[in-house]
């Protein structure tokens, strides 16, 4: 081991996250060793952080949250940044995604998922199996789960409150292309920005926002040095967090630009514990 870090970044899905969206007993275990040696461990996701309280038990204990790919950062105790995306272009995108039979989720910056219900029944006309092939296991379970398990809350209107993203996906990879082309010509009536972890997804959110700028106020907040710090991840989502530390990981089943980027790419997938392996013999 050359590098020892003082920090470390773990991305969620494709990461720590196996296909069927869960972090093995191990994982976990491995997490808490790596704090008891004085390194402070964050989880840098795209999800939410409800979604990430469905995932990760009260006993594992973090130094730091980063949520929403960067819109909400929160250490143990206190929340350190907050982006709220204006409602404004929530609405746009939502009178986009509709004409459009995009499925889309609003994220509060607190609080359960929100669709508006007029369009519940495309949206769930759309999450019926069987599965596309080409979809990723774990996004399609995602979606299954908050349609049919009461994750969403169904409005006739949206409330007017703080929003940290919006998530949105189609089964069609082409589809979704057009769609984003579309997003991008609306980029130039409002300042927003756009993220995508697969083919069929992609997530609007601030302008200048993503994982780096939420990393970038937890280590002011510790004290830490982007180039002390290590970050594990996979998808393209994670290419800002993985230019701003000093020490990149890459998963066995990133992206190439992932691949590209990064010092190591670990041994094994996130299906066949990549974080935990590549942690246990790390720091052996």
């Amino acid at each position: 081991m050359s590098f020892m870090p003082k920090a470390l970044c773990l991305d969620m899905d494709g990461t720590l996250l196996n296909n069927h969206n869960q972090i093995t007993d191990r994982t976990f275990e491995m997490i808490q060793k790596i704090r008891e040696k004085g390194i402070k461990v964050f989880i840098v996701t795209g999800r939410s952080l409800e979604e990430v309280k469905l995932i990760v038990p009260e006993t594992t204990k973090l130094d730091g949250i980063v949520t929403a790919n960067g819109m909400i950062t929160n250490t143990n105790e206190e929340l350190l940044l907050e982006h709220e995306l204006p409602t404004t272009i929530v609405d746009k995108v939502i009178e986009s995604a509709r004409a459009n039979q995009i499925y889309y989720e609003v994220h509060p910056n607190n609080g359960q998922r929100i669709t508006l219900e007029q369009d519940k029944t495309y949206m769930t006309e759309l999450i019926q199996d069987p599965k596309p092939l080409e979809v990723g296991i774990n996004e399609w379970m995602d979606r299954e789960i908050a349609v049919k398990d009461n994750y969403i809350d169904w409005v006739k209107e949206l409330p007017r409150k703080k929003y940290s993203k919006m998530y949105c996906f189609s089964t069609s990879q082409e589809k979704m292309e057009q769609w984003i082309k579309q997003l991008d010509e609306l980029k130039m009536e409002e300042d927003f920005t756009t993220s995508s972890s697969s083919f069929h997804n992609v997530e609007v959110m601030v302008s200048g926002v993503n994982k780096a700028t939420g990393i970038k106020a937890l280590l002011d907040f510790y004290n830490i040095q982007p180039e002390d710090t290590m970050a594990i991840g996979d998808s393209n989502n994670d290419l800002p967090m993985m230019r701003y530390v000093g020490y990149p990981v890459g998963m066995k089943n990133g992206t190439d630009q992932i691949k590209e980027l990064v010092k190591e790419v670990t041994s094994y997938t996130n299906n066949e514990e990549g974080v935990y392996h590549f942690l246990a013999d790390y720091f052996a």
